[in-house]
């Protein structure tokens, strides 16, 4: 973060100084909401959790070196109380931005936010010092974390925005305006909380109204190939740019293909010229999240070349997306446990399906362990039912539902499509899967690990990858 006073930052925040000697001292560390993670010069805010209540732990984030608490009451150490420290958190970052002058990226999505925005920040940081939201801290805690991380050198802060419902993407945009805005899909995620594909669209499509118009650089991005998004240009004065597989796409791709380990390779098109691209992400889901990225780095003047170059290098930078692992003893294991829809569930299985058509042929299988995609509402059946379907069409050796109610209709809707006898198996927790497949798993296998993350799959991921590990309950 930028040097700030404590003077400066309360009457930033509308605060009150308690227990502050010199108000003159400068806040020259990260503001962080964990006391383990304080380090000297930083602002420690404290939360009030369910569980956790961030104030009992002031004393101990100054004595480890913090400058002072942020907190909604005096707490016998250098504090600035204010009336809610989310607000304040907001505020701060809104002014800290403000001063910086950096240009802002911002994008959002039913699926795959978290990999293309890994992907711009991979892409950006070759071009200039780049700031990007770690892991999916996309809320209204994180986002403001995220842009407090900023300093005088950073020219690109790219920051990943969720929502659960309509209003919170506005609420963030107010917190650190955009002048790029990225939509990447309007898909079925949260669709419960929601309730349909239009509220989401509408919710997402806040995105892009909060741009500044074309004659002050503000840029829409938009995936052409998601009617919805591609729809959203109407709701914006920025200037829009397309990206997708489409003749009409500003941002294209062509020839697409999936090398023999499931990773895509195709030709960047862009206004300025061509380039080849392979990636080392898998799947053909992420040449949408490669064209995105590109898209963004090509309106902040990266020359098409440079894009291609570093989309090729670039990697996972998220734990349990797609994360892929091979044993000692030849199996492969993908662990994409971090969360799942359909859309990203669908994807998912025609990854491994790519991943193991070279495996097949080697005598090895592929395994789908997959368990519940939350928050569906009414059409949680019918999801689950199609992605058993699906994982059947797709010829997937091996089908593991994991769980209750939801798994059961994965498992039934593998057997309705086809799936008879040991081909589809619903076990009742991770540990029962674990045990299924120490059992049966052989050389050349490919082991593919998804679902919501309230179900913590992972667990039967990086067990495997620990033969010595055991699988705790939830």
């Amino acid at each position: 973060m930028i040097a700030l006073s404590l003077a400066e930052i309360a009457e930033i925040v509308g605060g009150q100084s308690y227990d502050i000697p010199d108000p003159a001292v400068r806040i020259t560390g990260p503001v962080v909401i964990d006391s383990r993670e304080v380090t000297p010069g930083s602002l420690f805010a404290a939360f009030a959790g369910e569980q956790v209540d961030g104030h009992d732990y002031a004393v101990r984030a100054v004595e480890a070196g913090a400058a002072a608490v942020l907190a909604v009451r005096p707490v016998g150490v250098p504090a600035i109380v204010v009336d809610d420290v989310q607000t304040a958190l907001g505020a701060l970052a809104r002014t800290v931005v403000e001063r910086l002058g950096t240009d802002v990226v911002a994008l959002t999505g039913s699926a795959g936010k978290t990999s293309t925005k890994d992907l711009i920040a991979q892409v950006l940081q070759r071009h200039a010092p780049t700031v990007w939201t770690p892991g999916s801290l996309n809320n209204e805690i994180g986002l403001p974390l995220t842009a407090l991380r900023a300093s005088d050198e950073t020219q690109h802060l790219v920051l990943e925005m969720g929502a659960r419902g309509i209003g919170h993407i506005r609420y963030l945009t107010g917190l650190t305006p955009p002048r790029i805005g990225l939509v990447l899909n309007v898909g079925t995620a949260h669709i419960g909380e929601f309730g349909g594909r239009e509220q989401i669209a509408q919710a997402k499509g806040e995105l892009v109204e909060s741009l500044p118009p074309a004659e002050k650089g503000g840029v829409a991005v938009l995936n052409a190939d998601d009617p919805l998004v591609r729809a959203m240009a109407t709701r914006t004065h920025a200037r829009v740019t397309l990206f997708g597989e489409g003749d009409d796409a500003d941002v294209r791709a062509e020839n697409v293909r999936l090398t023999e380990n499931g990773q895509p390779s195709f030709r960047l098109h862009t206004p300025t010229g061509c380039s080849d691209v392979t990636l080392r992400l898998y799947g053909e889901h992420h040449v949408s999240n490669a064209l995105a990225a590109a898209a963004v780095a090509h309106e902040l003047g990266m020359p098409v070349q440079e894009i291609a170059t570093a989309l090729s290098e670039a990697g996972s930078l998220s734990r349990w997306r797609m994360e892929v692992t091979e044993r000692p003893d030849g199996v492969t294991i993908v662990n994409d446990a971090y969360n799942a829809n359909p859309e990203s569930m669908r994807a998912a299985l025609r990854a491994l399906a790519a991943m193991g058509r070279a495996a097949q042929a080697q005598g090895g299988r592929t395994w789908a362990v997959l368990g519940k995609m939350a928050e569906l509402g009414d059409a949680s059946l019918a999801e689950h039912d199609a992605v058993g379907r699906l994982a059947v069409r797709l010829n997937v050796s091996k089908l593991v539902a994991v769980g209750d109610r939801e798994a059961s209709w994965l498992q039934l809707g593998a057997y309705n499509e086809g799936s008879w006898g040991e081909e589809s198996v619903h076990v009742s927790d991770a540990r029962a899967a674990v045990d299924l497949l120490r059992r049966e798993l052989r050389p050349g296998d490919v082991v593919l690990v998804k679902a919501s993350r309230s179900v913590g799959l992972e667990r039967v991921a990086l067990a495997l990858l620990d033969s010595e590990s055991e699988v705790s309950g939830r």
